[in-house]
């Protein structure tokens, strides 16, 4: 099966972040003046796993067409943040140490969905794989991958 269809069957089974979990990531994504400039949505929050969406349009694109690779990028790195601040507790925040992100392809569709999923959660840095989806209609094309470093922060250390 490709990629493509293992993903497609993950997204249907999806477990949900509580109520309050939730709550505390949309409030903290809408702080996000970047985000906010660039039309990007959370589209799904999860234990470990944010999914978020960015519409097509030519604000977000590059000289020929495709999603810029600063958007792509941008929405990658919100992605995991997010994923790794779900499994964190209540009076911490997180920061991005390092990320890497590969271009595979084109990002081209009705928009892309940037995928944050925490591969390790440890007690100072928990690290995240990255992935990036070009969507039109059903389709999904793997775009863009990587991996990144978050640190927690106690709000009273900043």
């Amino acid at each position: 099966m490709s990629v493509e269809g293992e993903h497609v069957e993950e997204q249907t089974q999806l477990e949900e972040a509580t109520p309050e979990v939730q709550k505390r990531i949309q409030d903290s994504f809408d702080r996000q003046g970047l985000m906010s400039h660039l039309g990007a949505r959370i589209a799904h929050i999860g234990p470990g796993r944010v999914h978020i969406v960015l519409p097509s349009r030519p604000e977000v694109t590059q000289q020929h067409g495709y999603f810029h690779a600063g958007a792509t990028s941008a929405i990658a790195d919100s992605a995991g943040g997010y994923a790794a601040f779900t499994l964190f507790p209540e009076d911490t925040d997180v920061l991005t140490v390092e990320y890497k992100i590969n271009l595979l392809s084109p990002a081209v569709g009705d928009h892309i969905e940037a995928v944050g999923t925490v591969l390790k959660s440890g007690r100072t840095l928990t690290v995240c794989r990255l992935e990036v989806f070009g969507v039109q209609d059903d389709r999904r094309n793997l775009v863009a991958n990587g991996q990144q470093t978050l640190i927690r922060v106690n709000r009273t250390e900043r």
